[in-house]
């Protein structure tokens, strides 16, 4: 099933002054997968991201179709689509630091979540917090929501941030470079952690990164960004093996020489 289409989605600024930041940009995420959009600094993948929960900085406005389950969202009113950030589109940030409070604890992050957009009684939503912390593998959950982010490791403030993302279990997850800031072990264990959550719960991944040699063990497809476009799209294994872009097959060069994909066993 087509969870996410959109159709000629161009950003551009609310001034009209110079060329669209996103033109013409068209891709869809089905229900289960994961779909890679790939590209340097500045292509406009994060704000093709943004674009998909109403996110947009001031002076830029958004053209074209984003239909999500059937329904377009570019005509939601403002009350409509608070009603869609968090519960039924969610969003991972690269920096969990800057996603989560350092003046809240944890247990208040996840229960208030929870409470506003499920309707839960504090009890309900406590355990709610303490499933979650779990279902990302986080180790003593409850003695967890009594701390501040500060007094977490970089790997496991990621897991929270994942955590409050799947709370109201959403059909799509928006991941921007979610492992920028974390090293390389931890990193391994990240995305090994959502393609787990992505088989569980049936949920569509798009994920945002600069990383070609991460999305070849993850993603089922690919969108090659560059300068605002798409360059060059397909099933993953496919462009892996055969570029058919220039600038794709730079991307490719840039990355230091591994199998294609990444063996199963670097995920286990």
């Amino acid at each position: 099933m087509t969870l996410l289409q959109v159709d000629g989605l161009t950003i551009s600024r609310a001034s009209g002054a110079g060329s669209p930041l996103v033109d013409d940009v068209s891709f869809s995420v089905e229900g289960g997968e994961v779909v890679g959009v790939v590209g340097e600094s500045g292509s406009g993948k994060t704000l093709t991201g943004l674009s998909l929960l109403g996110l947009l900085p001031d002076g830029l406005v958004a053209s074209g179709s984003i239909r999500f389950n059937g329904r377009e969202l570019l005509t939601q009113t403002k009350r409509e689509w608070e009603r869609t950030r968090g519960a039924e589109i969610a969003m991972v940030l690269q920096d969990p630091s800057s996603s989560l409070h350092p003046m809240l604890k944890l247990g208040e992050q996840l229960t208030d979540h929870v409470r506003q957009h499920l309707g839960l009684s504090k009890a309900a939503a406590e355990a709610r917090a303490i499933e979650l912390l779990e279902q990302v593998h986080l180790s003593e959950p409850k003695r967890l929501l009594g701390q501040y982010a500060h007094q977490l490791s970089g790997g496991m403030k990621q897991r929270v941030s994942i955590a409050i993302a799947l709370a109201c279990d959403p059909k799509l997850l928006i991941a921007d470079e979610p492992t920028t800031a974390l090293d390389a072990n931890i990193r391994t264990g990240i995305i090994a952690l959502l393609d787990e959550l992505r088989r569980e719960t049936g949920m569509g991944i798009m994920f945002v990164t600069h990383d070609l040699a991460m999305l070849s063990s993850i993603a089922d497809r690919l969108n090659v960004f560059r300068t605002g476009e798409i360059v060059e799209a397909g099933y993953a294994g496919g462009i892996f093996r055969s570029p058919q872009h220039p600038y794709t097959r730079v991307l490719l060069d840039a990355v230091p020489k591994v199998p294609w994909p990444l063996p199963k066993e670097v995920l286990s």
